[in-house]
């Protein structure tokens, strides 16, 4: 439905599937699992603890949700079901931040101030933008998750993401419009971290290709959504980009709908969860979808498998930002079983995920050692269908290379 943070074709083209043998510490494994075993511990069997600071309630705790059941998935899977690297069981603390930086920070550093050395989470990028400091401060390692806005990457050096960013999007929704140049392009966002990163990111990416860029910007409180759907209307652009996360976005189609920008312009946003697909109505078949996922885009790889096999024994499905919790969880247990399942040097943690390829839910991911951010593919997809009949297909599948960010300086 929109443009997520947390930010979102006919028959689906399947990924090739791609294996890969990463060379650990002691033993050849699956890239993106672990090997467990007590013995390499020499004995020691203490648990490595690992704090998730996420969006458990607030607008975004539809999306926090995903993102925690996406880690158990994801930590079942690398750790071949133990729940432990080389002996040592993993322990996770849930800290809900409700999408308050201030309560995001606040959970940070109690956790901290326990001895955790791993943290990960943010479901929302203004939480996200304030934790990676803290991170940095006292040297732990901090993998953000669904948080989009494209300034977490290069924010400092035990920073890295799990998730895509704002650029990822803009480029993949950039490839809807071919040439650029001379078009017109407004954007449609939430006055917030998040939607200001989008406007940046197409100002940067359209605008850098010769398109004028301009932005329609609603305060995240707002509810009466029609002043801004008619203000869209009324720039008259070529391409219309809306970047919209949480619990509004059904007033914002509904404003949309109502002031029928739908025929007036060419309409392209990021694919919802689920259980927005019913909302667009008639409209779904006029917008061109950019994506980050949907259960069966990657067409099945392994991962992709184990995550939606996990995830329906307990009772739930898989959605827009599962993935960003398994791969988390996939990044945690690399950085672990590099070091022998011991989180004392962080500084090795942080090195042994730089530049590291593994085969993740949608593929092959990379994590860029020069700022930290996770490459990879994107999708263009359609929705069929009305009502709880919507289905989505994707259409193309652009690749890591196709949408990957220009390099970030890494600020600290």
């Amino acid at each position: 439905m929109s443009v997520t943070d947390a930010t979102p074709r006919r028959p689906v083209r399947k990924l090739a599937a791609l294996a890969a043998c990463v060379l650990l510490a002691s033993a050849c494994a699956k890239a993106g699992t672990a090997g467990t075993s007590a013995e390499a511990g020499g004995g020691d069997t203490s648990p490595v603890k690992v704090g998730l600071v996420y969006s458990k309630t607030g607008p975004l705790a539809a999306y926090g949700k995903q993102y925690l059941e996406g880690f158990k998935a994801g930590l079942s899977y690398a750790t071949k079901g133990t729940g432990a690297v080389d002996g040592h069981p993993v322990e996770i603390a849930e800290q809900d931040d409700a999408g308050d930086p201030a309560k995001a920070v606040s959970a940070a550093k109690d956790l901290i101030g326990k001895n955790y050395k791993i943290l990960a989470g943010s479901t929302a990028s203004g939480v996200a933008l304030q934790v990676g400091p803290i991170a940095a401060q006292n040297k732990v390692l901090f993998i953000s998750g669904p948080a989009a806005a494209d300034k977490v990457t290069g924010l400092n050096k035990y920073t890295f993401r799990s998730g895509r960013q704002s650029y990822q999007d803009t480029r993949a929704a950039a490839s809807f419009i071919g040439d650029a140049k001379g078009k017109k392009v407004t954007v449609l966002a939430q006055d917030n971290a998040f939607g200001q990163a989008n406007v940046a990111a197409v100002k940067d990416v359209l605008g850098g290709e010769g398109a004028t860029v301009d932005a329609v910007l609603a305060p995240p409180s707002a509810t009466d959504l029609t002043p801004f759907a008619t203000q869209a209307k009324a720039a008259k652009p070529d391409l219309l980009f809306v970047a919209w996360a949480g619990d509004t976005a059904s007033a914002l189609w509904t404003s949309l709908n109502q002031q029928d920008v739908f025929s007036s312009t060419k309409v392209v946003t990021g694919l919802d969860v689920a259980a927005s697909y019913p909302l667009f109505g008639p409209a779904a078949e006029k917008i061109d979808f950019l994506n980050h996922y949907f259960s069966g885009a990657a067409g099945g790889t392994e991962a992709e498998l184990a995550m939606n096999d996990f995830v329906t024994k307990n009772g739930s499905k898989s959605d827009l930002f599962t993935p960003d919790g398994f791969t988390a969880a996939q990044m945690v247990v690399h950085a672990l079983e590099a070091n022998k399942g011991s989180d004392a040097d962080t500084d090795a943690l942080v090195k042994s995920l730089e530049g590291w390829s593994f085969d993740g839910v949608k593929g092959k991911l990379t994590v860029r050692a020069e700022d930290h951010a996770l490459l990879q593919p994107m999708f263009q997809v359609k929705l069929t269908g009305t009502g709880a009949d919507a289905k989505p297909t994707a259409e193309k599948v652009l690749s890591a290379e196709q949408v990957a960010p220009p390099v970030a300086k890494m600020a600290g």
